[in-house]
């Protein structure tokens, strides 16, 4: 049970890890797509940016620190170690990622990069989310509201990045057509993306608890041997 136990821990931080990685690289490839206007998290930390300097990636850390103590100070209770790592890596991540991804002024590109972010995104936030280690600043607001009041995960999503897309764009961030297709479809793709990568993740420790069951019958039948 134990070498099960550490199985199950090594694959739920596999997929947490992996999961912020994506999302950053996701995040990182809308941002690419600057003339086509940004996801809207990113319009209001890039108005940030323009407004008081500092970088995107430490405006989302510094933005996540805040959300994370609102959040503890209404539900009185403390965010998991997840919800930290969340908000330390990803911001890191996203400037490491727009760092070494080459920049471009081809729309056709952009727009390929745009739509590539968005199911990147998606894909990020299901992986990180599934082993429940505790969901980042932004997703644990669209968890919690739609628990509480029993609202799709998508309509609460695609709501919150609407209001966070008219601060940002009142702060001067780069909004357009690209920012109005991921309010109205990220939140939808991440509706899809969690059950999916629970189902995956889910998968993977069944079959790793297999082949542990087989292992340990073919060393009891070694020992009577």
């Amino acid at each position: 049970m134990k070498v099960i136990r550490k199985r199950e821990v090594i694959f739920n931080w596999i997929f947490f890890i992996t999961g912020l990685l994506l999302l950053a690289l996701g995040l990182a490839l809308t941002i690419k797509a600057n003339h086509l206007g940004i996801s809207p998290w990113e319009v209001f930390h890039y108005g940030l940016h323009l407004q008081f300097g500092l970088t995107i990636g430490t405006w989302s850390i510094l933005a996540g620190f805040t959300i994370v103590l609102m959040t503890a100070a209404i539900t009185k209770s403390f965010p998991r170690l997840g919800t930290y790592l969340n908000m330390l890596f990803v911001g890191v991540f996203i400037d490491f990622f727009n760092w070494i991804l080459p920049n471009t002024s081809d729309l056709w590109m952009e727009l390929i990069l745009l739509l590539l972010g968005i199911v990147i995104s998606a894909i990020g936030i299901g992986f990180y989310v599934a082993p429940n280690l505790g969901a980042g600043p932004r997703d644990t607001v669209m968890l919690n509201l739609s628990k509480q009041f029993g609202w799709k995960v998508s309509y609460v999503r695609n709501g919150i990045e609407l209001v966070v897309c008219l601060l940002g764009w009142a702060l001067g961030g780069p909004v357009g057509i690209g920012t109005i297709i991921i309010v109205l479809s990220l939140g939808t793709c991440v509706g899809y993306a969690i059950p999916y990568a629970e189902n995956f993740l889910n998968f993977f420790i069944k079959r790793g608890d297999k082949y542990e069951n087989i292992n340990q019958g073919t060393l009891r039948i070694n020992h009577y041997d």
